[in-house]
């Protein structure tokens, strides 16, 4: 390193920057050790800056029968091993830590606590890489202690300091900003969805186009539609009127528009197979949905299973032949819902609701709405449990929601798959920003490490100098 640093610098080690502590644990069976007294810093209490508070605090008697030390404002405290190896903490008071931490009190005479602090975190990948064990690799004390320490003068320490305050200031404001990007697109996304569900999102369109056929006229085609459906599938059993539509509290929908229930609108509502399942899937055979493959209007791929033909033609009540509106009946993500593809041909699920709506209710639509705010809402008065949240086939049958026109349902479902592909078009941004962003601290320590972040002043005392004139004043 050395033949590489700027004029005035010179190289020592972590060691020969301060006074280098450990810390220590007392007795958890000593009740009188533990309580008001001492700050007391565990590795989880790092937060790489300065340590504001501490979770707990031991007592004099606790300090005085342990390992643990007392150590001054000023001091760096690194995690050793564990969930936080590698993150560093700045104490603003006198305080104690535990063993997991190792400590350094600089010598400010030769460095600048912030300038050694910044040091550190840039090189946290080197002293990780360089820990011991498997599973759980910790750093070793002596390696850090041993390890170059590119030495600036003093007054340039102050300088790289008080520039990299400043600019790395300006990247945290950044990435807090970018932080809220993603709910903010949560909110556009179901801003849409509630204004799409609701009529404002098309209400353009209904005063440019004539509606041909309106939602009375489209229930009682529908209704015709699922007697005739019933007779193909049921042959002479008894017809199942559907179900009245709740009478709940309802908000007004545009002229053209009303409200029914998915019962009005399906020729079937069934569920998916239920029961034992990890002995039945096979490598190659037909695709097996479970809920996992459900996420709100997005079907997944990942985790696709498959059963064996003959168990396919078992489940034939459960068969998916593209177009079904699927909503997750159980679980922690009940109530998720999405249309199955129509062109990955023939499949299988488990642990769904299945809706098969009648040619005048659009699939996709019928999706948006599940997913709107206002259908997760009535979903949720439907559900039963609270460990285990469950979404049944009544329920489905019962929940009401507005019903537009067929061609203004079709409207819909493309500008909101518009407004929607702006917002993923807008997190692909955002995700390139955020990786754009990663990049600045690490590129700021290095050139603050090099010499290059800020101007060299030929007055300043050399490193080297400074070192020789503590060594003698020593």
């Amino acid at each position: 390193m050395s033949d590489e640093l700027p004029k005035g610098w010179t190289e020592i080690t972590l060691q020969d920057a301060g006074a280098w502590r450990s810390g220590g644990t007392p007795s958890r069976q000593r009740k009188e050790f533990f309580g008001k007294g001492v700050p007391w810093v565990k590795s989880g209490d790092l937060p790489d800056g300065p340590i504001l508070k501490t979770q707990e605090e031991i007592t004099k008697l606790g300090l005085e029968n342990s390992a643990a030390k007392l150590m001054p404002a000023g001091t760096i405290s690194m995690a050793l091993y564990g969930a936080t190896i590698g993150k560093l903490g700045l104490m603003t008071f006198p305080a104690a830590t535990n063993q997991a931490c190792a400590n350094v009190i600089p010598d400010t005479r030769l460095v600048e606590p912030q300038f050694l602090f910044n040091y550190l975190f840039s090189e946290r990948r080197n002293f990780i890489e360089q820990g011991q064990g498997g599973a759980q690799p910790n750093i070793s004390q002596e390696i850090v202690r041993s390890h170059p320490f590119p030495l600036a003068p003093l007054a340039e320490q102050r300088r790289i300091v008080a520039k990299l305050e400043r600019l790395l200031g300006q990247v945290d404001a950044c990435q807090q900003r970018l932080e809220k990007l993603p709910m903010l697109l949560k909110r556009f996304r179901q801003s849409v969805l509630a204004a799409a569900c609701s009529g404002r999102l098309t209400a353009d369109w209904r005063e440019e186009n004539d509606c041909t056929e309106d939602a009375d006229e489209l229930l009682n085609r529908m209704k015709l539609e699922r007697r005739e459906r019933w007779a193909i599938e049921n042959g002479n059993r008894k017809y199942r009127e559907a179900d009245p539509v709740a009478d709940e509290d309802l908000p007004t929908v545009p002229e053209t528009w009303r409200w029914t229930n998915f019962d009005h609108c399906a020729w079937e509502i069934t569920v998916g197979h239920v029961g034992p399942m990890k002995d039945r899937y096979v490598e190659k055979g037909v695709t097996f949905l479970r809920c996992q493959n459900v996420r709100p209007l997005k079907f997944d791929t990942d985790g696709l299973v498959h059963i064996p033909a003959d168990f396919h033609k078992q489940l034939s009540k459960s068969e998916l032949l593209g177009g079904e509106i699927l909503v997750v009946r159980s679980g922690a993500n009940t109530g998720d819902c999405c249309v199955f593809p129509r062109s990955l041909g023939a499949a299988n699920c488990s642990d769904l609701v299945i809706t098969r709506p009648l040619s005048g209710l659009s699939s996709e639509y019928g999706a948006l709405y599940v997913n709107s705010p206002a259908g997760q809402a009535l979903l949720t008065l439907h559900q039963t449990g609270i460990a285990q949240p469950h979404f049944n086939i009544g329920a489905m049958r019962v929940k009401a929601f507005p019903l537009p026109p067929l061609a203004e349902q079709q409207e819909i479902v493309r500008r909101v798959a518009g407004l929607f592909a702006l917002a993923d078009q807008l997190e692909m941004r955002l995700a390139q920003a955020r990786g754009q962003v990663a990049k600045l601290t690490p590129a700021l320590l290095a050139r603050a490490f090099a010499g290059q972040l800020v101007p060299q002043n030929p007055k300043d005392e050399p490193a080297s100098a400074l070192l020789e004139r503590i060594k003698v004043r020593a």
